[in-house]
């Protein structure tokens, strides 16, 4: 037994030293991971909620359109640069939305913009009126328009010899087929292109309509953009189609009306309330924490000791978990981990009352300390896996009904029961065994008990 003890000393020791590596500093670099990544009520930023327009989608395959579409946005919101941005899927009576928070990011309406719209470059011509008109082919029988649709995700912004941005792509194999056919038609005339309803536009603000010099198969190029508009563009296209429109559903004259690119839900929280509320939480932490030691030691004396440092320990993995994997930290999410804090000083509590009976009964310590133990792991595994249960409850709720805090706080909660068993049984079990066997406090008066 001393000899397991003292592996599992090792272990624990060990495990402690690279934690504590790990969060101290807390913006120390681990793995690629810099710091806690923190929520919108604490760090500030944008939460947008789109609904998702199904109407022309084969019934069943839903899910599986809403999981491209929730690709395509991670890589928008990547190519913008945004860190550690979420994004969910919801489902609530029988309809699909969208859920996204982008920590840091206040302006809104540049997210909405690389968020929410479709993306889709089209080549128009001009009709005999000078209007311009979608351009059309025909490829194996059906009629299509091009547009960017058939593009390769693989578009990059170079330059001409005159130093000038060019956009360059690649078409698929339907777009090869109906690029071929529409400027070997255009030879010498105008082909504008189009974003959504509106020009594209050069620099100069003009709209782009470059004349059409030769057939163009594989690829092309577009000229005229300013390089920040054409890296944009490129990392746009590049992010993927959003495979159905998002907006919003609304009713008009007894008719359900779609709204694309509008957010049925959008909300910014300042960074300045994010900074607050992390500051008060620090002092409520500090405060409880405080009473918690002075209540452990008054009261259990040595074993509120070995309680503490165990706590200790217990508090740095868990930061350094949260930090590793990431787990994102909101005000429920540290809420969960302040609960989950109080269930690992309960687990502690059990014990050592149990041990105290034991003692009184007049057990020897190491007797009293193993049956302690034995006698509490009922209660103590009872409770959190019943908390295991609620955990699980509250984050699939959460998900179905978009509540995003609710699932931070059941993550949170979920890690923090799951490693205070792991502190109450072998962390606190292990020092005290090993105190025991040393004989370095004997007296039960230490342990909490008077002695008769």
């Amino acid at each position: 037994m001393g000899r397991r003890n003292t592996y599992l000393l090792v272990f624990i020791l060990a495990l402690f030293g690279f934690t504590l590596w790990s969060v101290v500093p807390l913006d120390r670099n681990v793995f690629g991971r810099q710091g806690l990544s923190l929520g919108l009520d604490l760090k500030g930023g944008s939460y947008l909620i789109y609904q998702a327009d199904l109407s022309q989608v084969e019934p069943g395959s839903e899910a599986q359109i809403m999981e491209g579409v929730k690709g395509v946005i991670e890589r928008r919101i990547n190519a913008l640069g945004i860190s550690e941005p979420i994004v969910e899927i919801q489902r609530q009576e029988g309809s699909y939305s969208i859920g996204i928070q982008l920590p840091g990011i206040s302006e809104t309406e540049k997210a909405k913009e690389m968020v929410g719209r479709t993306s889709l470059l089209e080549f128009r011509e001009q009709d005999a009126g000078g209007n311009w008109t979608a351009t059309k082919g025909t490829v194996n029988g059906e009629e299509l328009i091009l547009s960017s649709k058939y593009f390769k995700e693989n578009t990059y912004v170079n330059v001409s010899q005159y130093g000038a941005p060019l956009l360059i792509f690649s078409w698929d194999e339907t777009g090869q087929k109906l690029s071929e056919q529409i400027t070997s038609r255009l030879i010498d005339k105008p082909l504008a292109i189009y974003l959504g309803d509106e020009p594209l536009r050069g620099e100069d603000g003009h709209p782009i309509a470059p004349i059409v010099r030769a057939v163009i198969r594989e690829s092309g190029q577009i000229e005229g953009l300013s390089l920040a508009d054409a890296q944009e563009l490129s990392r746009l296209l590049n992010a993927g189609r959003m495979p159905v429109p998002l907006g919003r559903w609304v009713e008009e004259g007894g008719n359900k009306v779609f709204q694309p690119d509008v957010p049925l839900y959008e909300k910014t929280v300042d960074a300045t309330l994010g900074a607050d509320s992390i500051n008060k939480s620090i002092l409520a932490a500090e405060i409880g924490v405080a009473i918690l030691v002075l209540f452990m030691l008054l009261y259990y004396r040595f074993l509120g000791l070995i309680a503490c440092l165990s706590l200790g320990i217990y508090g740095v993995i868990i930061l350094a978990i949260f930090k590793l994997i990431p787990v994102t930290l909101t005000l429920p999410g540290i809420a969960g981990f302040i609960v989950s804090f109080g269930m690992a000083v309960d687990a502690n509590v059990l014990i050592f009352e149990r041990t105290k009976e034991e003692l009184r009964a007049g057990r020897s310590i190491g007797a009293a300390i193993e049956a302690g133990f034995s006698r509490a792991w009922t209660a103590i595994r009872d409770s959190n896996i019943t908390t295991f249960i609620v955990c699980a409850v509250l984050f699939w709720l959460g998900g179905s009904l978009g509540a995003l805090m609710v699932r931070g706080f059941a993550i949170t909660l979920f890690i923090g029961v799951a490693l205070s068993m792991f502190s109450a049984i072998t962390v606190t079990r292990t020092f005290l065994r090993l105190v025991v066997a040393s004989r370095l406090i004997t007296n039960p008066a230490a342990y909490g008990v008077k002695n008769d």
